[in-house]
């Protein structure tokens, strides 16, 4: 490919110690130079990356730097084995959209590694419909899966920020596999939404966002929670006997104010997720269990797509929880 054929980029610098994002057309030369070319189909908007893109948290480790913490597309170039041109990938965590050029741009320079085929029967646009908000709700799912909590259980399963990315996802995935689901949002004009995804029963944020006794009555059998802070503190105390959260957020912050007591009276298990450096062989895994347990439809009404322009607007949404469902970036529109 010419190196001097053009692609239009959100580039992220910084100005008078402010972050700043500019929408501007670069070259393929102006790409790193990693292994593997992909022409970005689309990328999505995640929580994080309305953190980069304001500068409202310290996301971004070097300035210039194309954020987009995922993308999905086609190989174009390959100097790997492991990718030929034409080959379908989905690309998310990995430090990209942070240390390393991400995915809001039409294409990508990255590392072999860093790619996942994309499972048979998904394409680009579903892929990010997905992105990593659902990637990680996937994975959240299969740690509470993995620590019995399944849905012949009598309790329901609580979601926390059910609004947001994960929290749909989780919310549509568990109604999906036959789990009794509770939904736990800041924003109640959102109710009707999340009964849509599938939850059975919607609770408002300031029914769990307080102090709590180290044990409360046991409401949960397992919880996927996306906020931390006191609402995992009070999750945890609520937590059935024998039961699972598993934690994969920080938007209430990162202190926990709780005890031992959930975990050495009642055998309540805290389960760390983690979506950015997971190994290829859970990846693939939970991605094939994307394909196959996520129902499309009642994603896609939550689903909005947008051109690059409009990332900065949205990044400011999003952290100021105005975003439902998840935001799709075309970058070739």
């Amino acid at each position: 490919m010419n190196s001097s054929t053009t692609l239009k980029a959100l580039v992220l610098n910084q100005r008078d110690g402010r972050t700043v994002a500019d929408l501007m057309n670069l070259t393929d030369a102006d790409l790193p130079a990693e292994a593997v070319l992909v022409a970005v189909d689309y990328s999505s908007l995640n929580y994080k990356d309305g953190l980069a893109v304001t500068g409202k948290g310290k996301i971004v480790r070097r300035f210039p730097l194309v954020p987009g913490i995922d993308l999905a597309g086609t190989v174009l170039e390959s100097a790997s084995p492991a990718y030929r041109p034409g080959d379908r990938v989905v690309l998310t965590g990995w430090g990209v959209g942070e240390s390393y050029w991400g995915g809001y741009a039409q294409r990508a320079r990255v590392k072999p590694e860093w790619l996942t085929p994309l499972p048979p029967g998904m394409d680009s646009r579903r892929a990010m419909v997905i992105g990593t908000a659902g990637f990680t709700a996937m994975l959240a799912v299969i740690a509470l899966e993995q620590a019995g909590v399944g849905p012949a259980l009598e309790k329901p399963v609580l979601v926390t920020g059910a609004s947001g990315g994960v929290g749909s996802v989780a919310v549509a995935l568990l109604a999906q596999l036959g789990y009794r689901v509770a939904a736990l949002t800041g924003r109640p004009e959102n109710e009707a939404f999340l009964h849509e995804m599938g939850a059975q029963q919607v609770l408002g944020r300031d029914q769990m966002d307080q102090s709590c006794r180290p044990l409360e009555a046991q409401r949960w059998s397992g919880v996927i929670d996306t906020v931390g802070g006191r609402i995992l503190a009070r999750a945890l105390a609520e937590t059935d006997y024998g039961g699972a959260v598993a934690a994969c957020g920080l938007a209430g912050g990162v202190d926990l104010p709780t005890t031992v007591m959930p975990f050495i009276l009642r055998g309540v298990r805290l389960l760390g997720v983690d979506s950015v450096q997971c190994p290829q062989e859970p990846r693939r895994a939970a991605w094939a269990r994307l394909a196959r347990d996520l129902p499309a439809a009642a994603l896609e009404r939550a689903t909005q797509v947008v051109p690059l322009a409009e990332v900065p607007r949205l990044a400011e949404a999003i952290l100021a929880g105005q975003v439902r469902g998840r935001v799709v970036v075309d970058p070739n529109a």
